[in-house]
């Protein structure tokens, strides 16, 4: 059984929400629209026409919600801000009320005992920056840096931990590649140049934070996957590089100094992003940590099917979660080691992982032995990577509560605190609970 002892002392412990997910109040003192806010208003978009209203009222239920932070032990807090309750149309005039909230959450925070791990942007684009290109209009990127300014200078005396974004690669490819996504457009072309201004808003945001934010430590959250090939043949072997280069690589390699990967952009010929003079340099910026999600790994072999890109992917014999994703803690492992070992990172942390399953409440218990489970093995993932020499520093699990789970709606839950979005009731699950005593350092059995 794993045990807290198990890892460094100065191991970060934490949990992980977004904003969009979690606050609701989605019209409340002064907040201006999001992308997600438009995309889960338009009828099809989202499970059953589940909007952020009223996602866990998190905005006006903040102090029970760090209360809770508490009683679970957690030493770090992994939150984002609405760029929108901030700045209601991007840019311009600070909304007083909005960014108000946030110096209340932190101060709240601190007065806790548990630190703040601050996360720029976690997807909820101001509509009013959509309604001009959005991510594909390279004036964003200045709006972000805009953003990123207001954000470090009036938290950066209490937040020293900064993340400019969360997983650019869903906001690319499944907002503007195949609009899965907010703001739900579909072109491959918009996406990948998308891909590229998000990585470039990121570049030229951490000189910011540092000038702003003493002793700051700044980095950047991609979702990564191993990436098998299901067979041994050179075709098989030559998918899963190609998925590699997409969704790995893609983002790695610029971070890291060393520019989008040839063969990628050989695969993409005329869709491939513009890019001006010096942006590769500024994207390769350094940076303090590298956060990792991670929750599977990508499976593939070689298939005739062009239209595909001659890739399938395939289900292996493991068992799956509710959303029918393989569980695979060995790929955490890997990646850490990768991360160390091919890109000579500084420092790794875990910034999301956790499982989606179907909870049931009974006399006021929820007893989700598979999430248990599944953080369990998770964490000995954690611990085997540290023990062959990843820099892996610390892990948050995701998410702290059951919340709007994006185009699933409140359909399906992650947390390890239940929630009843009715009554917004919270109750810790027994995942909680196991988390709860591995962080009091309790010898579990």
């Amino acid at each position: 059984m794993i045990n807290r002892t198990d890892f460094p002392k100065n191991f970060v412990w934490g949990a992980a929400t977004s904003s969009f997910q979690i606050e609701g109040a989605t019209t409340t003192d002064g907040r201006g629209p999001s992308i997600w806010d438009t995309f889960a208003a338009t009828p099809g978009k989202t499970h059953n026409g589940d909007t952020g209203e009223p996602g866990c009222d998190h905005y006006n239920r903040y102090n029970s919600d760090l209360d809770l932070m508490k009683e679970l032990n957690l030493e770090a807090y992994r939150f984002s801000t609405a760029w929108s309750r901030v700045l209601p149309t991007g840019r311009g005039q600070v909304n007083e009320k909005g960014m108000g909230f946030y110096e209340r959450l932190v101060d709240g925070l601190l007065t806790r005992g548990i630190t703040p791990w601050l996360t720029l942007y976690h997807w909820d684009l101001p509509q009013a920056l959509e309604d001009l290109g959005g991510w594909t209009a390279r004036d964003t990127v200045h709006a972000f840096e805009e953003y990123t300014h207001v954000m470090s200078d009036r938290l950066g005396d209490r937040v020293k931990h900064w993340i400019t974004h969360n997983e650019p690669w869903c906001t690319a490819y499944l907002g503007y590649q195949v609009g899965h996504f907010a703001p739900g457009v579909a072109d491959l072309k918009k996406g990948i140049q998308a891909s590229h201004h998000v990585l470039l808003s990121h570049g030229l945001s951490v000189p910011i934070i540092r000038e702003n934010v003493k002793d700051a430590s700044v980095g950047i959250t991609l979702n990564l996957w191993p990436v098998h090939a299901a067979g041994d043949t050179s075709e098989d072997q030559m998918a899963a590089k190609r998925i590699d280069g997409f969704s790995n690589r893609w983002y790695l390699d610029p971070l890291y100094g060393r520019g989008y990967p040839q063969d990628t952009l050989d695969i993409l010929g005329e869709h491939a992003p513009d890019i001006a003079s010096g942006d590769l340099a500024k994207i390769a910026v350094q940076t303090d940590f590298i956060g990792v999600n991670y929750y599977m790994r990508h499976f593939v072999r070689h298939s005739d099917n062009a239209d595909r890109g001659h890739i399938e992917f395939v289900k292996s014999d493991l068992e799956r979660t509710d959303l029918d994703w393989e569980i695979y803690p060995e790929g955490l492992t890997e990646l850490a080691v990768r991360l160390g070992s091919d890109y000579q990172a500084k420092a790794i942390y875990i910034t999301e992982n956790g499982s989606c399953y179907d909870d049931t409440m009974i006399d006021g218990q929820v007893n989700d032995e598979k999430r248990r489970k599944y953080l369990e093995l998770h964490l000995e993932a954690s611990s085997e990577a540290v023990r062959q020499g990843a820099p892996l520093q610390g892990y948050f699990a995701w998410s702290l509560m059951d919340n709007f789970e994006w185009a699933e709606g409140y359909s399906k839950r992650f947390g390890i605190v239940h929630v009843d979005f009715e009554t917004q009731v919270r109750t810790i699950k027994s995942s909680g609970k196991f988390y709860q005593q591995f962080l009091k350092g309790d010898v579990l059995d």
